[in-house]
């Protein structure tokens, strides 16, 4: 029983400090040298033609930083970047999205809630030095086939663009979905809880 005592403490110590807090959320612009926004839930530049944000930033998990912050590190030594378009989203916002697009292929119910709601999701692209995003297979949001994950009919550079964003996202801990190729989920997502927290509320 003695023997039993210690491993039972440090489980139990392991599991509470894998459980996320529910503030446990980071400004990526200020954890991540170099990174570019595009925040286009802030503008009207969107599938809703709305600003459902109030401000043009972007909060992860800081885990789920981390392993960005090791993405942008890998572009950088290959003279790219990383340009974001979405990560956290509060609750309330996933509903409206639901509200104006109900197809679970494109947008998650909200009363699964999304891996966005969790602050471990994050849409992305690559871009050069200069800025320039490099050649993907449709623009961000686009709802056709075009942007799935494995379609093939497209030009040649596209498809290479789209492979290198998937190999460099999985090898520091990401995983993407099969509609969307500018989307990718932290691996860990299970571990952290859905959120509706304004963004005015986060630092």
């Amino acid at each position: 029983m003695k023997r039993l005592f210690p491993l039972c403490l440090s489980f139990f110590v392991f599991v509470i400090s894998a459980i996320a807090k529910p503030d446990d959320l980071v400004n990526v612009e200020k954890e991540i040298p170099g990174i570019v926004l595009d925040i286009r839930y802030a503008t009207t530049n969107n599938f809703t033609k709305q600003a459902v944000y109030p401000m043009a930033k972007c909060y992860l998990r800081s885990s789920s930083a981390e392993k960005l912050k090791a993405v942008q590190k890998d572009l950088k030594a290959k003279g790219l970047g990383l340009k974001i378009y979405d990560g956290y989203r509060p609750l309330s916002v996933q509903k409206k999205f639901w509200a104006l697009v109900p197809d679970d292929r494109y947008v998650a119910n909200p009363a699964k809630g999304s891996r966005h709601n969790r602050g471990a999701a994050v849409d992305l692209t690559i871009i050069k030095k200069d800025g320039t995003e490099l050649q993907m297979p449709t623009p961000y949001d686009d709802f056709t086939e075009k942007a799935h994950r494995d379609y093939k009919d497209l030009p040649a550079v596209a498809i290479k663009n789209r492979q290198l964003l998937e190999d460099v996202m999985t090898k520091h801990g990401f995983v993407g979905i099969t509609t969307e190729w500018w989307h990718f989920d932290d691996v860990d997502w299970k571990n952290y809880d859905i959120m509706d927290i304004d963004f005015e509320k986060l630092k």
